[in-house]
This record gives structure tokens, C-alpha cells and sequence, in this order.
């Protein structure tokens, strides 16, 4: 498995999630496709491995070949400069540079939904309906799997021909040795949360919940409280890491709304 993300911070992030793993720092035009020979699972603009995540969250099989990318959304973004293809960190002629040399099986990423990056999108499918594959995409928010907030975001997969794949018994494939498709200490994590939802929710009554029934509020400078993912805290001045702890949560896209959409794709599969 390789990552490949040039914030130290994160990429420290990501070693003590996924052990064994190969962490690639440099930018990633720096990155040549020769040097992704071997990895089935290539994850690039990796965060803090939110796809990786996912994929384990959606029972990717683990001897699938896969290529996950979200793009920096900054020059997409209306809170961005919109200088959109002319931003210096439109990444997407990289990241279509290696598609085009390792041509991998089955590609997942993801944008920001606003116009801009509708328009990006377009591009994409098109650059990639000319390498051979068939495109599909949805416009997702983290609210349709609980979470309490919107983050509208474009989720998209690119299929190359004749890649529709059916797990077999002994299929030769790259492992990392996790026992079950979701990480030990992801797992242990997912479950101390869900158990602290479930005792707040006892405590003040209401229907059962999950892991997002519970939140935090967020004092914001335009005077508004925003709702974020409970644990996030600490993030105030002074706390060691918060810069990088913001950059890591703010870049990271939301692995259960991911896994829903790599779920969808393996249903249509066998359909």
C-alpha cells in the first residue's frame, strides 16, 4: 500500500495509522509512475488516509487493484482565490500524467461540489473517457450519513475496460495484515466513540443513535457556532500540533460518506 502526502505532519499521521505502509513525503510531481509498480493500493493527496479508510468501511477486497485521489479543492473552492486551472496547486494534469502511464483498473476521488469544481469534474471525465475508462460521479453531503453538517462534496469513480473483477479463493494480492477489513485501533477508536454517543444520548433520552449523534460546537469569528465531529478538541491557540491537526481535518474528506459511494459502486457490480 502507498501513500503519498507532503505535509510532515500528516505523514507522520498517517505512519502511526497504517504501519507497514509506504509513505511517500514528496510533492507529488515529483513522483514518477515507474515507482508505483507493486502497490495495488495507491492512495494520492492521501490526508490523513480517509480513502484507505473508506475503502475498509465499503469491503473493498484487499487484493483488488485501486487508485484513490481528491485533488486540492483550494483553487475550486469559493472560499479560494477561484483562480481555478491557473492555481498553482491544480494538481490534476499530475495526477492524470500517472493514470495515463500505470493505467490502474478502478480510480476513486473526490471534489469540492461547488461550480467551479462541477466544472473541474467535467474536465476530468473527459480526460479520463480519453484514456479508455467509463466515469460516474454523485453529489454527496456528510449529512446523509448523520453527520452534523453539509460538506457538499463530488464523489467520482473511473472503471477502465474490462476491469470488472470477482474476488477468488487464493488470489495472490497485497496485504498489510490487519485482521478484518477496518483497522484495529480505527475500530477500537470507532467504538469508544459510538459507546460515548450512546451514553449521552441515555442520559438525556431520544431515539438510538450512531457515531455522529453527538457533536461539538465550533465559535466561529462571523459570530456563528458550527457543529464538528465530537473529539475534536482540542483546537484552541497554544495546543501543540493544532495547525497541523486543522490542515489534516480540514483537508480530509468524511470516509463513511466515501464508503457509501464505493458500497454503491460494488452493488452495481453485482447487479
Amino acid at each position: 500500500m502507498y501513500f503519498n502526502e507532503h505535509e510532515p505532519y500528516v505523514a507522520a499521521w498517517l505512519r502511526n495509522l497504517w504501519p507497514g505502509a509506504a509513505v511517500d513525503e514528496r510533492s507529488i510531481v515529483e513522483v514518477q509512475p515507474a515507482e508505483l509498480v507493486g502497490h495495488r493500493r495507491v492512495h494520492l493527496f492521501a490526508g490523513i488516509g480517509g480513502w484507505e479508510y473508506a475503502l475498509r468501511l465499503a469491503g473493498w477486497p484487499e487484493g483488488r487493484e485501486v487508485w484513490t485521489g481528491s485533488c486540492p479543492c483550494q483553487p475550486f473552492s469559493s472560499a479560494g482565490r477561484n483562480d481555478g486551472v491557473l492555481d498553482e496547486r491544480h494538481l490534476w494534469p499530475t495526477f492524470h500524467r500517472l493514470i495515463a502511464e500505470r493505467h490502474p483498473s478502478i480510480i476513486f476521488g473526490e471534489q469540492v461540489a461547488s461550480a467551479a469544481g462541477r466544472a473541474w469534474l467535467a474536465g476530468v471525465r473527459t480526460d479520463l473517457e480519453g484514456l479508455g475508462y467509463a466515469v460516474g460521479a454523485a453529489d454527496l453531503c456528510a449529512a446523509s450519513v448523520g453527520a452534523p453538517h453539509i460538506r457538499q462534496r463530488l464523489y467520482w469513480v473511473a472503471e477502465s475496460a474490462g476491469s470488472r473483477w470477482s474476488a477468488r479463493p487464493g488470489r495472490d494480492g497485497e496485504t498489510d495484515g490487519w485482521p478484518s477489513p477496518e483497522p484495529r485501533r480505527l475500530r477500537d477508536a470507532r467504538g469508544l466513540a459510538d459507546a460515548r454517543s450512546e451514553r449521552r444520548r441515555q442520559e438525556r433520552g431520544g431515539p438510538p443513535g450512531g457515531f455522529w449523534d453527538t457533536y461539538d460546537l465550533l465559535p466561529c469569528r462571523d459570530g456563528k457556532a458550527r457543529r464538528v465531529e465530537p473529539g475534536s478538541f482540542p483546537l484552541a491557540h497554544g495546543v501543540p500540533g493544532r495547525v497541523g491537526r486543522l490542515r489534516a481535518y480540514g483537508n480530509a474528506i468524511i470516509p463513511q460518506v466515501a464508503a457509501s459511494f464505493v458500497r454503491a459502486y460494488l452493488e452495481s457490480e453485482a447487479s
